[in-house]
């Protein structure tokens, strides 16, 4: 199918989240969501589940949720050359309820958490609610950052990162784990975005740069689109988190279920050829907010994701867009970012992108 053929019209009447929260009239582009149907191999996976046996798994006892750890650790070493341990791999339904039960685990109420902002914000609401310190790397204007000052028991590290589109480099990562064994530190790293990387960025798993230290979280929901799945595993590297982990009854966190599973072992093994159309389509959509939005509007072309961090110059940014362009971001504060940045997801069909960028580009231009 040809993935870019996507009418506005016909996007109104998808009911996710991203749309049905839209008001009338309004083009959403906030929620990290794309517009693409998912990979076939997913749906057929999750058809015939849902035709022959929607019982309880074989997995079942398992915290790594059977199949799913070896579909990750073939992907890793396909992908990355990451001779990751499927032994080390636990299930969990999303990203951020990992992050929540290792910082539940590693951590206490008041202890320091660097990470860099702007940043994820649910990362930040998890971080601040459950009582912890936010310690923050302030990315430059070019999308670098440094380490903190400070010692910290657990640095989260978002690679891909989130909402700047950068793709750290071995020097700037190196520089973490550099930090991380002079100060005993946790690296969580959140690799979630890792499959939308464009050339020439290449993803380094932080895991091969320090795996006694590391813990990695992802799973297939950004690049293959099933965020409503809930599927997510970590891979617990580091020895004191995989013992903290272990003593903690297997499911008292909760589990993915099994569709999700099915789903996400279907991306990983034969979607391939799906992520790859999808990739060029993004790619071809990141240039051309480039060529579309104003000078004025300041854009650092993102090296990976399907995420744009625009600095508009002016208060409000997201606030004025919605009202007088019609369009939905998601706002800069809301990631501890300035209120004249918004952030704008790309991933949708070049008749939708243009529409969008011609919007802004009637209020900002």
């Amino acid at each position: 199918m040809n993935l870019d053929l996507l009418s506005l019209e016909a996007a109104r009447s998808r009911d996710g989240i991203k749309w049905a929260r839209a008001a009338s009239g309004v083009i959403p582009a906030w929620v990290a969501d794309m517009d693409f149907p998912v990979p076939d191999a997913v749906r057929e996976a999750v058809a015939r589940r849902a035709a022959t046996d929607l019982g309880y798994p074989d997995w079942l006892d398992q915290p790594s949720a059977g199949p799913l750890a070896e579909a990750f650790a073939e992907r890793m070493e396909a992908r990355y050359g990451w001779h990751a341990d499927p032994g080390h791999v636990r299930s969990y339904t999303d990203i951020n309820q990992a992050l929540q039960v290792l910082l539940h685990v590693m951590t206490r109420p008041g202890d320091p958490i660097a990470m860099h902002l702007p940043a994820y914000d649910p990362f930040i609401v998890t971080i601040t609610a459950m009582g912890r310190r936010l310690v923050p790397m302030r990315l430059s204007a070019e999308g670098r950052f440094e380490v903190p000052d400070e010692p910290v028991p657990v640095l989260l590290l978002v690679n891909p990162h989130n909402p700047s589109g950068r793709s750290f480099t071995r020097e700037e990562l190196e520089s973490v784990a550099a930090y991380a064994e002079r100060h005993g530190t946790l690296v969580i790293a959140d690799e979630i975005h890792a499959e939308l990387t464009y050339a020439p960025a290449r993803h380094i798993p932080f895991a091969t740069i320090l795996p006694g230290r590391t813990v990695t979280l992802t799973s297939a929901s950004k690049a293959f689109n099933m965020g409503g799945l809930h599927c997510s595993v970590a891979h617990l590297g580091a020895k004191d988190a995989r013992d903290a982990i272990g003593r903690q009854p297997a499911h008292i966190y909760g589990a993915p279920g099994v569709l999700g599973v099915e789903a996400t072992v279907a991306a990983w093994r034969h979607g391939d050829p799906w992520l790859k159309e999808v990739l060029a389509i993004l790619d071809r959509n990141r240039r051309l907010i480039a060529e579309r939005l104003p000078s004025r509007v300041l854009y650092r072309m993102p090296e990976a994701t399907y995420l744009a961090w625009l600095d508009f110059g002016i208060p409000d940014a997201a606030g004025l867009l919605e009202r007088e362009a019609r369009v939905k971001l998601n706002p800069g504060p809301l990631y501890g970012g300035g209120d004249t940045y918004a952030r704008l997801n790309f991933a949708t069909s070049a008749p939708i992108l243009e529409e969008i960028l011609a919007r802004i580009s009637s209020v900002t231009g």
